[in-house]
């Protein structure tokens, strides 16, 4: 029985797709900080080259891929579909599992497939150092290989605790020539400010955005760059859903369910806008769920209103799903998923019930990772274990109905250098942690911005 699917270079497709254009309600604009206003492209043009604020605006359907772009992509895509038939098994499940995995660039993920663009058109403008935030490290990791390609400068404000937690991540990142700092760092006066205020503290992405883009801002040949959240970010991405519809096709199958693990939505969008696409323009009813921790709810838990996109308050305020911008999620190991907000284009996709979402506690994602990693050999990032925990309950519904229906979900990354969170899961360590409304009402109560 066949179980990889695979295509070829010249299958790498030609245009990013932009789910804006099939939206039935647009993304409400986004406002000045301080003005509260609407604001238009001009506003971005301190952090982000021209090329990048009109992909972020653009109401085209779809955006050409430049061929140099393509050339780079092909150094590992198109990436594989896998048929999980062992986990099946183990599951006793009627449900037939797909996985695209993304864990064969690089870096081992997903964020390439943006930062090689955001590179590109950095390096087009005369950009010669970017900025940036990491997480769990696998963004940062895919800027500095984008900007070592393209001879760009780059600097990383790390989350704390994955700095500490991950330190291969920041080897790799230097490897490819880039500058790291443990975020909150005495680089930047906010983080100065803060470490003054909390000595103690693990960190948080909102932190580290508000450093890079204090970073960014002073120096005219400086830009800023984000990893998730920003509809160019998640225009870039789309290139993995396609994909994977193409290889569908290959196995004769197409899927019922689309799952993918959720921090601000590059991942998620990725893989699912090209699938929402089928129900925009051919009428399926393909459900897409997003994937997120309990201990970082902002889908589930949190309130659909205008925020900051960073701690400090230095962003545009975005129409989101957001915890507030305050908000400091619990240490656990998924750091590429503890940022308080979601991307206004998935926010808009939720509120208009065309998506779905789901949280798991941070030991459930664990164990599914490990039964994940038993059955098909594949260690997942802390990130992907979300998505497959996701799974793990479709296919579980799914044998309790008596159904077979077809689940596909997006394996973004390996987790061969997440081994402290697996010998933390294995020594006990790892418990189950959820927020209580009345955490998350705290933090929502700080909130002095706009409502919607």
């Amino acid at each position: 029985m066949k179980r990889k699917f695979l295509l070829e270079e010249k299958d790498i497709p030609e245009n990013w797709y932009n789910i804006i254009a099939d939206m039935p309600n647009k993304p409400l604009p986004p406002l000045h900080p301080a003005t509260k206003e609407p604001i238009g492209p001009d506003a971005l043009a301190p952090l982000f080259p021209m090329e990048l604020i009109k992909q972020e605006v653009t109401t085209d359907k779809y955006v050409p891929i430049p061929d140099e772009v393509r050339n780079i992509y092909s150094i590992w895509r198109p990436t594989p579909l896998y048929r999980a038939h062992n986990l099946e098994k183990v599951l006793d499940t009627p449900a037939k599992i797909y996985y695209k995995y993304e864990g064969t660039s690089p870096t081992g993920s997903h964020k390439p497939n943006t930062a090689v663009p955001q590179a590109y058109y950095n390096k087009m403008e005369g950009v010669k150092k970017i900025t940036t935030e990491t997480g769990a490290g696998q963004w940062g990791s895919a800027l500095s290989f984008a900007c070592q390609h393209f001879g760009i400068d780059c600097e990383v404000f790390m989350v704390k605790l994955s700095f500490d937690h991950k330190p291969y991540r920041k080897v790799m990142m230097n490897t490819w020539g880039a500058k790291v700092h443990p975020s909150p760092s005495a680089a930047t006066e906010i983080g100065k400010k803060i470490l003054a205020e909390h000595p103690d503290t693990t960190g948080s992405l909102g932190i580290a955005i508000s450093e890079a883009i204090e970073s960014a801002v002073h120096n005219d040949t400086t830009k800023y760059a984000l990893g998730s959240v920003l509809n160019h970010v998640k225009l870039h991405q789309t290139i993995v859903g396609q994909e994977a519809i193409k290889q569908m096709e290959m196995a004769g199958d197409m899927p019922d369910v689309v799952i993918a693990p959720f921090g601000g939505g590059s991942n998620f969008a990725g893989l699912s806008f090209p699938f929402l696409r089928l129900n925009f323009d051919e009428g399926k009813s393909i459900r897409c769920i997003a994937s997120e921790p309990a201990s970082c709810p902002k889908l589930t838990k949190g309130v659909f209103r205008y925020d900051f996109g960073d701690t400090a308050g230095m962003t545009p305020l975005l129409p989101m799903y957001t915890l507030g911008h305050d908000f400091v999620p619990a240490p656990i190991h998924a750091g590429g998923l503890r940022y308080h907000g979601a991307g206004v284009i998935v926010s808009q996709l939720l509120k208009d019930k065309l998506i779905e979402a789901v949280a798991h506690d941070n030991l459930e994602v664990f164990e599914a990772g490990v039964t994940f990693a038993r059955a098909e050999g594949i260690i997942p990032a802390p990130e992907a274990t979300h998505g497959i925990a996701t799974v793990i309950a479709e296919a579980e519904r799914c044998k309790r109905e008596g159904k077979a229906e077809t689940i596909l979900f997006n394996l973004c990354g390996h987790g061969n250098f997440d081994m402290k969170a697996y010998q933390d899961y294995f020594d006990g360590k790892i418990v189950k942690h959820e927020l209580s409304d009345a955490e998350i009402q705290a933090s929502i109560a700080k909130l002095d911005t706009p409502t919607i």
